[in-house]
């Protein structure tokens, strides 16, 4: 019984002799040192409003940008929205959106995801409420053109119900297209 012991401790030393005369240091590389800055981008937005009476979404947008770290940003946005109304006898619903967000690559430093939340503060047709606002989107960036897919939530405007009657909530589903710059 000792010597099949004795036989699978060498056994065991051989195979590990052969894997250790392969292993190699880690390489290292040099870390570059990432500089954190301010980004600007005006970015040009057209979509589907969700609820009715709306149905068409058009905007443009500013949206300052500061990068924590090359996959990490920190954003702020405004600009203004429209919602047109599908009736020829309703009213369109304009607002300025003010959003702070968070950014972040997922995949070769390219793709992102971002979720953003604030207030969309209506400025057209006497229509004078302050709605809350969440906006996830998904996005290609390069060092200038951004590309994204967003949802918007605006939780106090007004919709109109399947059965006539007026509720809140309205969303939109867009498509932005942005130019952005280092400053």
């Amino acid at each position: 019984m000792k010597t099949v012991g004795k036989i699978k401790m060498v056994f065991a030393c051989a195979i590990a002799m052969m894997f250790a005369s392969n292993v190699k240091a880690q390489e290292t590389k040099e870390v570059k040192n990432y500089d954190q800055g301010f980004k600007l981008g005006f970015g040009v937005s057209g979509g589907y409003a969700t609820q009715d009476p709306y149905k068409l979404a058009l905007g443009a947008d500013a949206r300052l940008q500061y990068d924590l770290t090359k996959r990490y940003s920190l954003t702020l946005t405004t600009g203004f929205t429209n919602l047109f109304v599908s009736e020829a006898d309703g009213s369109d619903l304009g607002f300025i959106p003010a959003k702070a967000g968070f950014k972040a690559f997922i995949w070769n430093d390219e793709f992102y995801v971002m979720g953003e939340a604030g207030a969309a503060f209506a400025v057209t047709n006497g229509y004078n409420k302050t709605s809350f606002l969440l906006a996830p989107s998904i996005g290609y960036a390069t060092k200038y053109i951004d590309v994204s897919l967003r949802y918007e939530h605006y939780s106090d405007f007004p919709k109109m119900n399947s059965n006539g009657t007026i509720g809140n909530g309205v969303g939109q589903a867009a498509v932005r297209l942005a130019y952005g710059f280092q400053l």
